[in-house]
This record gives C-alpha cells, sequence and structure tokens, in this order.
C-alpha cells in the first residue's frame, strides 16, 4: 500500500516508523528538512520537503497513485484542508487529525465526508477516554472493551500475594473457561503464552474475559477492588479537560495548573472542580490541597518526566491510582518500573486508531497494549475466509498470535481449541508486531 503522512511530529513520525516496518510505500511531507533529516537517517520512507496545503507539493508525493493521505500536522485547519485537496487530487482515502470534538458530531461528519475527508481522529479524546476507565476500573493497569463490552481486555499486575501465581495456563483454564490468557509482559518483554508457561510474580498479564467474570480475574490476581471519588488532577490539557468532561459530577476534583489564564477558563467550565493555579511541582501546595485524601491522581501535564515524578510522589502519600501521560516514548518502561498505575500515551492511541486502515481485512478495533510492544485487533470474519474453515487449533494460526475470544451475535465467548470462528463473528486477536502481516490472509 501506497500512504503519504504529511506532518513529520511525533504522531506521524511514530506511525511511519510502525507502518515501514510492514513493506508499505511511505512517503513523508513536512516542511521542515531538519525533521524529515532525522527520520529518514534510520526509516525505509521517502521524505518531500514542502507544504501540505500546497498543490504542487501534495503532487511530488505521488498522491495520485496513493491508497491513504495521512494529515497529522500540529494544525487541524491545515490537516482538514490537505485532505481535502488530496481527495481532489484522487488519493483514495484521508484521516485528519483534529483538536476539536465538534467534527466529530454527526452532523458535521457527512458535511467533511463531502469536503473528503473520510475520517477524523482526536488523541486528546482517545487518551481521555483511556484515563476515565483507569478511574473506573481500579484493578487494572489496562481496560479495553470489545463490542461494547461482551468482551474485556483485562492488564494486570500480579503481585505474590495472587492466587493464580505458579499455576500453568493448561491448568488454568481447565478451571475457568470463561477466562484466558493472551499475553505477558515480564521483564520487559513480551509472551504470547502456551500451555506449559506459568504466571511469575511481578508479570503485567493480559486476560480476556466476559463482564460477568471479571471480578473472577481480580480474586486469582489478588486485587482488592476500590472506589474513586476524590481526584487530583496534575495539568489542565486538553487530555485533562476531555476527562473531567466524560467523568461528569459524581467526582470531587482538583486540578493543579500553572497558567492563570487557562485556570480562569477552566473554572468557567467546570463548575464541579476545584482550579488551583500553582506549580504541581511544589511540594507544599501538593501537601496544602490534600493530596494524601485522594484516590486517584492524574499527570497530564507537557512534560513526562513531571508527569512520572509526581505520579511516584503521590504513590509515596497513599495515592491508590496514578494515572500518567508519557508522550515521550524512551520513558516508558521507567513509568512501568516506577509502577505507575497507567500509563497513556497519544502517539500510540492515534498510531493504533489509524492502523486499521492499513490492513486488507475488516478490522473494527486496533490498540496497542500498554508497557508491552503486543497489539491487539478485532476483526470481522468474512465470507469464505479461511478463519471460518477449521477449528481454531486446526488452523495454524501464527506462532506469534492467539485468538482471546469471538463476539456472535451480541454475546461474547472465551476462544478454546475446538471453537470454530463463523461468518459475522468479531473476532479478537492478540499478536507480536511480526504476526500481523501473517493475519492477514486468515481474514480478508
Amino acid at each position: 500500500m501506497k500512504i503519504v503522512i504529511a506532518g513529520a511530529g511525533e504522531v506521524g513520525t511514530h506511525l511511519a516508523r510502525m507502518l515501514s516496518r510492514e513493506n508499505h510505500d511511505i512517503v513523508l511531507l513536512d516542511d521542515s528538512p531538519e525533521k524529515l533529516s532525522n527520520i529518514s537517517s534510520d526509516v525505509d520512507l521517502l521524505t518531500i520537503a514542502g507544504s501540505a496545503h500546497s498543490f504542487e507539493d501534495l503532487k511530488r508525493t505521488g498522491l495520485v497513485k496513493a491508497d491513504l493521505f495521512i494529515a497529522v500536522t500540529p494544525f487541524e485547519e491545515r490537516n482538514v484542508l490537505a485532505c481535502s485537496m488530496a481527495s481532489y487530487l484522487g488519493v483514495g482515502r484521508t484521516i485528519a487529525r483534529i483538536n476539536n470534538s465538534e467534527y466529530l458530531q454527526e452532523r458535521y461528519k457527512a458535511k467533511l465526508k463531502n469536503l473528503g475527508i473520510h475520517e477524523l481522529i482526536y488523541p486528546e479524546s482517545l487518551a481521555a477516554k483511556e484515563v476515565v476507565a483507569s478511574v473506573k476500573q481500579t484493578g487494572t493497569r489496562q481496560l479495553i472493551e470489545f463490542s461494547g463490552g461482551k468482551l474485556l481486555l483485562l492488564g494486570v499486575k500480579v503481585r505474590e500475594n495472587a492466587p493464580v501465581l505458579n499455576k500453568t495456563f493448561k491448568e488454568l483454564s481447565l478451571e475457568n473457561e470463561h477466562i484466558l490468557v493472551v499475553a505477558i509482559n515480564r521483564n520487559n518483554v513480551t509472551i504470547i503464552p502456551k500451555g506449559t508457561d506459568f504466571i511469575q510474580n511481578g508479570d503485567i498479564v493480559f486476560f480476556v474475559t466476559t463482564r460477568l467474570e471479571q471480578q473472577h480475574v481480580f480474586e486469582l490476581t489478588g486485587k482488592k477492588i476500590f472506589e474513586v471519588k476524590n481526584i487530583m488532577f496534575l495539568g489542565g490539557s486538553r487530555v485533562a479537560q476531555k476527562a473531567i468532561e466524560k467523568l461528569g459530577d459524581q467526582y470531587r476534583i482538583k486540578i493543579i495548573e500553572n497558567d492563570l489564564e487557562r485556570c480562569k477558563k477552566m473554572a468557567d467550565k467546570f463548575g464541579n472542580a476545584l482550579v488551583i493555579n500553582g506549580d504541581g511541582r511544589n511540594l507544599s501546595l501538593l501537601k496544602e490541597e490534600g493530596i494524601e485524601k485522594m484516590d486517584a491522581f492524574v499527570a497530564t501535564t507537557g512534560n513526562s518526566e513531571t508527569n512520572i515524578l509526581s505520579c511516584h510522589l503521590a504513590k509515596t502519600f497513599g495515592v491508590r491510582r496514578t494515572i500518567a501521560e508519557v508522550e515521550n516514548l524512551a520513558y516508558m518502561n521507567l513509568a512501568e518500573q516506577m509502577d505507575i498505575g497507567t500509563i497513556i500515551n497519544k502517539k500510540l492511541n492515534a498510531a493504533s486508531y489509524i492502523y486499521r486502515f492499513t490492513l486488507n481485512a475488516e478490522i473494527s478495533k486496533v490498540k496497542c497494549l500498554t508497557a508491552s510492544d503486543a497489539e491487539v485487533f478485532e476483526f470481522t470474519a468474512k465470507t469464505n475466509a479461511k478463519i471460518t474453515k477449521k477449528t481454531i487449533k486446526d488452523l495454524g494460526f501464527p506462532q506469534e498470535a492467539i485468538i482471546g475470544g469471538t463476539i456472535r451475535r451480541g454475546i461474547g465467548y472465551i476462544a478454546h481449541g475446538d471453537t470454530k470462528i463463523e461468518v459475522g463473528d468479531k473476532v479478537v486477536v492478540f499478536t507480536l508486531p511480526s504476526g500481523i502481516k501473517k493475519l492477514e490472509k486468515f481474514f480478508k
């Protein structure tokens, strides 16, 4: 597939790296030769210095023969206009990064589609959804819902008190038919488990289960679920603001923000939140505002180091749930080692969302697993697809991948060796990067 990406910022470059591994023909367009030089030295792609607002520069990318155009510059107006121009020039499909949630309303999405903007991505909104999920489900590092919650993925850090320790997965599946372990992160290495493997102390384990059985997962992993009522946000970023909107008025929320003008706007916007103007790195201020009484601490400043360290500090004050936005990928493992409850990265979220449009199969969800290099897909089994021809154990499925479960006629089922996928089933699949391309032949 030929893909043109406009914008060599963090999202654009991460996406380019991700897609270049899949042997796509990637062209990266940006008006900064320096940014293009930085990525072209270690990624196999074509870079073009030019403007996403210039018909001539867009033509130079070979857009006429491209299957997909992705506009992820920092400016939504540029992205929307660039996608419209790219459609006019004949590209197959366009995706625009936006910063305005109004565009996501159905009545406006239809108008934008008429202008040639086929898909919209709002990374801050995706990140905010993760913040809300983490606040509402305190037993997990990561929670992903499939088909509106018919199946769940629970990423759980397993401690030495967990009853599930040292049991083989074969034993576990015999005792718990509605729970399946699909991936483990152990010492920063991701394992797709086999029947003879077992869970060790300190593993981050990814379980697939149904909503009815999720409490049993917490019992197996020794997790005591607690209710969050008091939340402190460090930083009034767009991610924080979208999360506070989604949380509603059933929580007591404090926001600490350094910028006075932003504080005034948030105080007007959120009647249910107390907005404090101050430096959240100030230990005296945090104590004064009652950090030790908080159930959750959410750090979404623009600085990854500040977010990680402040969450670590919150834990020393006894805050049980910590959530850090970590945009510097090099710090992801550090944040995990410091036992931050949930780590959120807008680049990974955005890249996951966009990635599904590059695969030759019907996909309703793609998600990178935090603290892991595995990815999870929700495929739809099409007529005559190879996945529907045999039981799972006889399919010859890639070793780097595992089927977690299926959703059939609105009901979620955990997958077993004798499961046979039917046409129309939603199929939840976990895979290491090396298995992604191998999956296409089962679902196309």
